[in-house]
């Protein structure tokens, strides 16, 4: 059973009095533990599949099956707490939270599940900024970072609720080449290690080269795999 299943998903926006088709017909469905890459080109309808993926949007039309779970028929509370159980995101803009540290940016997702004591919230946090390289910067605010670094936070933070999938909307876009290929590689290890389901969509020929698996997307519809 694929640990994503897309069927027949369309996605309309309103612009105006114009309707816009971002997702026309969408067949999709990824198995646990796969390294995949969405591409196409600006305006392909990426986002808005990553989106609907991550309970970020709701489809207009069409089934979307999230680990055995059919998000269509949930309400926004389900859709809430199916995000932040089972799906960690990872934005090109980082998405950190200024006033917050490196291990309090990371803890951040562990309080809202208010599961864990604090110790365990601490450990775990800690234990994912070592793994992504930056023990050193756990008391740095993101002003203080570098992008990479910024993006590495931003990857454990993803980690650190072990969700199922994490989905990643250009993670690349704002580095440099060598950084994107050390935080490409370091998302690579991870998915090895841990057999976390990664997606992540790019525009850049040179991110799928780290790609198990390449689905192309053009004008809401995919039209290869």
């Amino acid at each position: 059973m694929p640990i994503i299943q897309l069927s027949n998903v369309t996605k309309d926006y309103a612009l105006g009095e114009t309707l816009v088709s971002a997702l026309r017909g969408v067949d999709f469905s990824v198995e646990k533990g796969e390294f995949l890459s969405i591409i196409g080109p600006s305006g392909s309808g990426k986002t808005t599949l990553l989106n609907i993926i991550g309970c970020i949007d709701t489809a207009t039309t069409g089934s979307v099956m999230i680990s055995d779970q059919e998000i269509t028929k949930m309400n926004d509370e389900g859709r809430t707490d199916l995000r932040l159980y089972k799906i960690g995101f990872i934005f090109q803009t980082f998405n950190l939270i200024a006033v917050l540290n490196v291990l309090e940016n990371i803890e951040f997702p562990l309080l809202l599940m208010d599961k864990l004591s604090k110790e365990e919230i601490r450990k775990r946090a800690q234990e994912h900024a070592d793994a992504v390289g930056l023990t050193q910067y756990t008391h740095h605010r993101p002003s203080e970072l570098s992008g990479g670094q910024r993006q590495r936070v931003a990857i454990a933070r993803a980690l650190v609720t072990n969700p199922d999938i994490v989905l990643a909307d250009e993670p690349t876009a704002n580095l440099d080449s060598k950084t994107g290929a050390t935080i490409l590689q370091l998302m690579q290890h991870l998915n090895e290690t841990q057999k976390t389901t990664f997606i992540f969509s790019t525009h850049d020929p040179e991110v799928l080269q780290y790609a198990r698996r390449i689905v192309k997307i053009k004008d809401g519809r995919i039209v290869e795999s």
